[in-house]
């Protein structure tokens, strides 16, 4: 039997109840398909703070390096507001992401037919969306240099460089090229090549790469105008291909076409197999213990996880296919409450999806 090592990172506020909920779901998984999967639970964020006065504490890191593929619930708590900034829980997501060099973030956003209703967009305009963002994760002008706040000419001047390297540009496109082959074989590459220099490279850079993927169809757009497309008619898109600035800014406007953010995983790779997933939303303290928060999310963080890591495609589908017949067989929790259908909490959400896996022929 193969087995896979997975770090668990539950985080705070609600991510260890989600996470329990999506390790339930790969045990169902390892339990069909005789596959094993051993977690190693470790500390981030502010539970990390707490105990060791660091938000990403070296035994985590060793543990994450150490594993197969990382699952991370969320970060943060009101209570760590007041901390300096270098020890706020957020802290520890730029730090693991650099550490383990996830430079690739995958954001899929999809609308399920079941849920059009709760999409802000009508109906006709999201229905049949699956949209997947690949954006440059360790880049950019979030990573320039040199930046800084100083005085210039008597008053204060802020500065980030917007910078990006041609291999970095040729890494992250070939990702999201072999993203396209395994989907519709549709790449829009989004950049600002009218106004910006980094742009004008990237945007070379990436039809040179292209040329080694001739099934798959390249456009450009402007990212202006693909945020304008984006709301316009969202099911024109496959694979869209972006920077991390532009990318951070696109993926969550995309993210709010399902109507909920607790629909939505993601994944983080590496040049190596290492790789690290999470759901997009928060850790919405406010809500931890109440067992209501959504677990989609993070269930779909690791069907991620074994399509992207595992290359197990089959039991990510399952798992895909799982969810599909939980929400159209009625079952809400209460984030896409809808009238009529039942709203059950975190857990029950968990275990309906889990018995769909072990029942499915």
């Amino acid at each position: 039997m193969k087995i896979y090592n997975i770090a668990l990172l539950a985080g705070d506020g609600t991510g260890k109840e989600v996470t329990d909920e999506a390790v339930k779901i790969l045990k169902a998984v390892g339990e069909k398909y005789s596959i094993g999967f051993n977690f190693e639970p470790a500390l981030i964020g502010g539970c990390a703070y707490d105990k060791y006065k660091t938000p990403l504490p070296e035994v985590t890191l060793d543990i994450a390096k150490k594993s197969d593929a990382v699952l991370l619930g969320a970060v943060g708590d009101w209570k760590y507001d007041t901390l300096p900034p270098e020890v706020r829980p957020e802290r520890a997501l730029l730090g693991i992401r650099k550490e383990l060099n996830l430079f690739a973030n995958l954001r899929p956003a999809t609308v399920y037919p079941e849920l059009t209703s709760l999409s802000p967009l009508k109906e006709e305009f999201v229905s049949g969306t699956d949209i997947m963002i690949v954006r440059e994760l360790t880049g950019d002008v979030y990573f320039g240099t040199p930046k800084g706040i100083e005085t210039r000419n008597g008053e204060k001047f802020g500065f980030n460089n917007m910078c990006y390297y041609e291999s970095e540009i040729r890494r992250i496109a070939h990702t999201a090229f072999k993203v396209a082959m395994q989907r519709n074989k549709k790449l829009c590459s989004v950049d600002k090549a009218n106004v910006l220099d980094v742009s004008r490279l990237w945007r070379e850079i990436v039809t040179d790469v292209s040329k080694e993927y001739p099934e798959v169809e390249l456009s450009n757009m402007y990212v202006d105008n693909a945020a304008m497309q984006i709301i316009r008619n969202p099911k024109q898109f496959d694979v869209i291909l972006t920077g991390n600035i532009f990318g951070d800014i696109l993926s969550d406007e995309a993210s709010m076409l399902s109507g909920s953010l607790g629909l939505l995983p993601s994944a983080s790779l590496s040049d190596t197999k290492l790789a690290m997933y999470e759901p997009i939303h928060g850790s919405a303290p406010d809500l931890k213990g109440q067992n209501i928060v959504n677990p989609i999310a993070t269930i779909l963080s690791a069907a991620m996880m074994l399509k992207y890591s595992f290359k197990l495609d089959e039991e990510y589908h399952a798992i895909e296919t799982a969810i599909r017949k939980a929400l159209k067989d009625g079952y809400r929790t209460k984030d896409i409450a809808q009238q009529g259908f039942s709203i059950i909490g975190t857990s029950k959400m968990g275990d309906i999806i889990k018995d769909n896996i072990l029942n499915s022929l």
